[in-house]
């Protein structure tokens, strides 16, 4: 007998395949049978006018304060998302220090919207290090998987204070603090890292964000980070004010690290062929043996 069978729905398996109605049968937590009409299970489940689905996976959303407090998270959970992963946009909740709490609040209402009302009253800073923010998030039961990049913005801000907020540049000491921070953060379960270089992204008082004129020396020695541990990906968000600089160092990054890096695939209405050019960016890099990809931001959930 299986732990649970789904009867009568519409059944469309992510490969492409022709959708079909049937049955499909689940053990141990895996697909054990799939078509027909399958024998009976211990959990029953009527699909009848309905689709079966793979669960699907949402990578870029902003869930970074209310996954501290709510196991539900809706309304991802509610639509078949199956997996979320935040800390994009190099925005988010760790590492903090006391004094730039409600900085970090202020700037992810102000990049992406969300409440400060609830974010202050929903967060309660168990945590100070990305590691113990990630054992945070470990404390509450879950009802769909999550997964959590190390942001720029609040790991520069952590490092540098004042000088972080002012976009001032790191020096070699800062780089070298990033990147072991860095380090832990990825052996401790990180997905990754995300920047952010658009100027879209400012904080309440109209600046621009702490991370967006980082140098290359920065990005490099937080990058190093993935490759020493061999795990995560780079990502950002950017304007492409100068593509071939930006594309460059990207494939510069990926083929020295050997980690995957990737940026939000965003167009212009009055620049039709931008995309395009990213485009074809991207196939040069990969061309070149570097892993860069360019990622839709549709359907993304705030």
């Amino acid at each position: 007998m299986h732990d649970i069978v789904i009867r009568g729905g519409t059944i469309v398996d992510g490969t492409g395949a022709a959708e079909f109605s049937g049955d499909l049968a689940i053990s141990d937590g895996k697909i054990a049978e799939l078509g027909g009409k399958i024998g009976p299970g211990r959990r029953e489940i009527d699909s009848n006018g309905l689709l079966v689905t793979p669960g699907w996976v949402d990578v870029h959303t902003h869930y970074d304060g209310q996954a501290t407090w709510d196991p539900v998270l809706a309304p991802s959970s509610w639509h078949g998302v199956t997996t979320i992963l935040f800390g994009n946009c190099g925005v988010g909740f760790a590492p903090v220090r006391p004094e730039h709490r409600n900085g970090l609040i202020d700037l992810m209402e102000a990049v992406e919207d969300i409440p400060g009302t609830a974010l202050h009253e929903g967060l309660n800073w168990e945590w100070e290090s990305f590691p113990d923010f990630l054992d945070a998030l470990d404390r509450l039961p879950r009802t769909i998987d999550i997964g959590a990049q190390l942001p720029h913005h609040p790991l520069r801000v952590y490092v540098m204070g004042e000088r972080g907020i002012n976009r001032e540049a790191a020096t070699q000491e800062d780089v070298a603090e990033m990147r072991r921070l860095t380090e832990q953060s990825l052996r401790a379960g990180a997905f990754g890292f995300t920047t952010s270089r658009t100027y879209s992204h400012k904080t309440k008082t109209g600046e621009l964000v702490p991370g967006h004129f980082a140098e290359e020396a920065e990005l490099f020695g937080i990058g190093r980070a993935l490759g020493a541990t061999g795990s995560g990906a780079f990502g950002m968000n950017s304007d492409f004010m100068d593509e071939a600089r930006e594309l460059d160092w990207m494939t510069r990054l990926s083929k020295e690290t050997g980690r995957p890096v990737w940026f939000l695939l965003t167009d212009r209405p009055t620049d039709p062929e931008r995309w395009k050019r990213l485009m074809k960016g991207v196939h040069a890099a990969r061309s070149q043996g570097a892993q860069i990809t360019a990622k839709s931001p549709v359907g993304r959930s705030e």
